[in-house]
């Protein structure tokens, strides 16, 4: 559990990552939710933090990617994953390690460039057609005119 943490294989990251546990950092603290009268004994939840700007794993290009996408998640450049679902503090730490394994997965992932499309020929005919359809309608609740 110690250990390093694995990050999965992914676009952006062909060969996947590796976390030295050395850079990540544990925290807990007393949860609130299930667990009754043990709720109040225990430190169950966790907080994992990663400082991006000093992790060694990444290169520059995939630390700029991670800075930007995670920018709002962001204490400075320490990003922080709680856990606090389970009772189990083991738990709840592999809970978060799996959480920041997947937000550094999805944030080193490269954006798709949309491809511009242009409307079919026959959707643009079914929006007039609905929109002459609906003016109708429209015109049809109008008062009569006296000619």
């Amino acid at each position: 559990m110690d250990g390093d943490l694995s990050v999965p294989a992914g676009p952006g990251i062909p060969a996947g990552l590796v976390v030295p546990a050395s850079e990540l950092s544990e925290q807990f603290s007393r949860s609130s939710g299930p667990g009754g009268q043990h709720v109040n004994t225990s430190d169950s939840r966790v907080q994992l933090s990663l400082d991006l700007a000093a992790a060694s794993f990444l290169t520059e290009p995939q630390r700029e990617r991670v800075l930007n996408r995670l920018a709002p998640r962001l204490s400075g450049t320490v990003v922080t994953v709680t856990a606090a679902k389970q009772r189990s503090q083991l738990k709840n730490r592999q809970d978060a390690r799996m959480r920041l394994a997947q937000l550094l997965r999805e944030s080193l992932a490269p954006q798709v460039q949309r491809r511009a499309t242009k409307p079919s020929r026959n959707s643009r005919r079914r929006r007039v057609k609905s929109e002459q359809r609906r003016s109708e309608i429209k015109r049809n609740r109008r008062r009569p005119r006296l000619d």
